[in-house]
């Protein structure tokens, strides 16, 4: 099989048709070259030039191979370019798992930073609870996941960017959204809509355990895997919830939101979580602008 190298000296030959000139482009002498073009010529079976004392002229065969070597060695080139360019991030793919209420703020956000730093890097989305999440990082299916809590394993690196506190979420027409202030035992009795532990683990454990140690008991009514509906049924009057700060971005009419202290280390978090041994190079460039994002916005 022929040689990049000696397509180079087939395709230089052909645009100059002088010999000499053409090793004189190549910094080479006349014989190596010619020797180079002979070989060519050996491994297609056919010849490329008609020679003379005088001159030097492409044969049919060696016009068309012209411009089908002239397509080669750009592809050879576009090949070199896309290869440097994955192993310094600027192309390639990611794929990202989410919790749903990273929505709210922060995926947007991180998103938006992402495609301005790498816009030919193809993002791919999926959302997952946070134990999906982990089993798709085991199963090497994703990059990297957007979770609730850590996956402290051998293997995994794990970062905790965002906390905030949990606000509490009242029908606007309870005595609760217009009262001067608001304690974990105002809810005591109180009609509840909890996360349940099936979709959301880490926000049913952290939120029953607390309410536990302040001996306070809801009246749960219903238990549901989303931020979303959860403040969609509260606008109904169907109970009270507790929802990370995020979720107030969401507007509901009849839907009021409430400071309330929960206690030492009752928050929300988010976490990113990956591989230790992932060697994709826009992958880690995605991780830094996420960084680079999350210290921007303070929110970290």
């Amino acid at each position: 099989m022929f040689e990049l190298a000696q397509l180079r000296c087939f395709t230089t030959v052909a645009t100059e048709l002088n010999f000499r000139r053409a090793a004189e482009r190549l910094n080479m002498t006349q014989p190596p070259l010619s020797r180079q073009i002979q070989l060519l010529e050996h491994h297609l079976g056919v010849a490329l030039f008609t020679r003379s004392t005088r001159s030097v002229a492409l044969t049919a065969a060696g016009r068309a191979f012209f411009i089908e070597a002239q397509n080669l060695l750009e592809r050879a080139q576009q090949a070199a370019a896309a290869a440097k360019r994955f192993a310094e991030g600027d192309i390639g793919s990611v794929t990202i798992s989410f919790v749903g209420s990273a929505v709210y703020e922060f995926l947007p956000k991180v998103i938006a930073e992402a495609r301005l730093k790498q816009p030919h890097v193809k993002i791919s989305l999926e959302e997952m609870n946070t134990y999906q999440q982990h089993e798709a990082m085991r199963a090497r299916r994703i990059d990297l996941g957007i979770v609730r809590s850590p996956l402290l394993q051998p293997g995994f690196a794990t970062e905790c960017l965002v906390r905030e506190p949990f606000l509490l979420a009242v029908p606007s027409t309870h005595r609760l959204a217009t009262s001067a202030t608001v304690a974990v035992t105002d809810l005591d009795g109180e009609p509840f809509l909890m996360y349940s532990h099936a979709a959301y683990p880490p926000f049913n454990e952290l939120l029953t355990g607390m309410f536990r140690s302040a001996r306070v008991a809801p009246q749960y009514v219903q238990w549901l895997g989303s931020s979303l509906t959860i403040l969609a049924l509260v606008n109904a009057g169907m109970g009270l919830a507790l929802v990370p700060r995020c979720a107030a971005n969401v507007v509901f009419k009849g839907v009021t939101f409430r400071e309330i202290d929960l206690g030492e280390g009752v928050q929300s978090e988010l976490h990113l979580i990956w591989r230790s041994d992932n060697d994709n190079p826009a992958f880690t460039m995605l991780l830094d602008a996420i960084r680079g994002a999350v210290n921007a916005g303070g929110t970290a």
